[in-house]
This record gives C-alpha cells, sequence and structure tokens, in this order.
C-alpha cells in the first residue's frame, strides 16, 4: 500500500492495532439517537451510504439502528481494522486503502461522510478528499470533526501534525456547489460513551 503523506502511513500502520483495542466498546444506542439528530433534517431517503475512515465500524453499527435498510460502504486505510469491520459487517464496497486512491463511480451512494477523520488529513491534501467525497455522493455530504475558527495543528498523545482543527463547514461550502442543510455539535459530556467526543458535524446537499 502506498501512502500520500505521513499521516497516511501512522494511521494506517503505528496506530491502527492499538486505536482497535481502544475503541472496542461504545453505547450503541445513544450513538443511534446522535444519529437521529444528525440526520433529521434529511428531505429524503438514504438508501446507501459511504464512510470515508470507518476504523471499526461504530458509526455503521449505530446508523443500522435508525436505517435498518440502508447499504453501507467503506474506505478504511488500516488492514486491521478493515479486515475487523469486514468480519462483522456486510458491505456493498470495501475499500482498503487511502480515500484518496479509492476509486467509486460518482454519484454511487445517498450520503457520503467522514467523523473524526478529516482531523488526520495533512491540510495541503483536504481538498482533494473533500472532492472525493462530493464527487462519490449523489445527495448528502456530511462531516463531523474537532472546530476551531482558524487551522491549528495539536499533538495526538505525544504525536505532532497528526491532529488539525478548523471550519470545516466554511472549507467545504466556499468550494463546492452545496446547500447547508444543518449543522451541530455533541457535547462529549452526554455522548463520549457512544464515540463522540465534542464533535462539530456539518450535512450539505449537493445542489
Amino acid at each position: 500500500m502506498s501512502f500520500n503523506s505521513s499521516q497516511e502511513q501512522f494511521w494506517a500502520t503505528t496506530y491502527a492495532k492499538d486505536y482497535i483495542k481502544k475503541n472496542q466498546e461504545f453505547d450503541h444506542n445513544l450513538g443511534a439517537e446522535a444519529w437521529r439528530k444528525i440526520l433529521a433534517n434529511v428531505d429524503g431517503e438514504i438508501n446507501t451510504f459511504l464512510e470515508c475512515g470507518c476504523n471499526i465500524g461504530r458509526n455503521i453499527e449505530q446508523i443500522n439502528r435508525i436505517l435498518p435498510n440502508a447499504e453501507p460502504s467503506i474506505i478504511e486505510i488500516s488492514e486491521p481494522a478493515f479486515n475487523f469491520v469486514c468480519s462483522r459487517y456486510k458491505f456493498a464496497h470495501a475499500f482498503n486503502g487511502a480515500i484518496l486512491e479509492s476509486f467509486f463511480d460518482n454519484n454511487s451512494f445517498d450520503l457520503v461522510f467522514t467523523m473524526g477523520v478529516l482531523i488526520h488529513i495533512n491540510p495541503d491534501q483536504l481538498l482533494a478528499h473533500m472532492e472525493k467525497m462530493f464527487r462519490y455522493s449523489s445527495k448528502y455530504i456530511l462531516m463531523g470533526e474537532y472546530f476551531n475558527r482558524t487551522p491549528i495543528s495539536i499533538e495526538y498523545q505525544g504525536e505532532k501534525d497528526k491532529l488539525f482543527k478548523r471550519d470545516w463547514g466554511k472549507l467545504f461550502i466556499e468550494n463546492f456547489d452545496v446547500n447547508l442543510l444543518d449543522y451541530g455539535f455533541l457535547w462529549g459530556h452526554i455522548y463520549d460513551s457512544a464515540g463522540f467526543d465534542d464533535i462539530n458535524w456539518w450535512l450539505f446537499e449537493k445542489k
């Protein structure tokens, strides 16, 4: 597997197995409640969705509880996480590799989303990742990430240049032809046990 940045290599190898061990227990019912809030203003059905960076499938499990008939697909860069999630769920499409290396037809999925993934992407490659999400989606794009009004880099468990904060929604809406449907905040004080630790999210619809 080739990597487009040091961040990709880190998440695919160095931290992958440790992350899986730390993130196997979640309150999925609480997570499903969070997803109901996130998707409350969707005007239409979601029959297919693609998660870009699914890790062990927390969001897959929680979305399945509110959209049991929606067909999931995934992109996951970590081979251990990819094998783990594929052993537990059935996917229409599953790609083990970097988002930029993935290849799906344009307009393939009703919803394309990230949840805590863009924060780990090299800032120079952000728009390329967002363009992939935009092209893959037939209607909705969702991003759930750590917010800061100005772009900053902070240490992630002692590692530099592995976590970035910014206004993701503003960057996306200024560069792609979309309408903002909704946005919100999942307060970790309530949602930590479901895997959402102070996440801001933005839901867009393609024009």
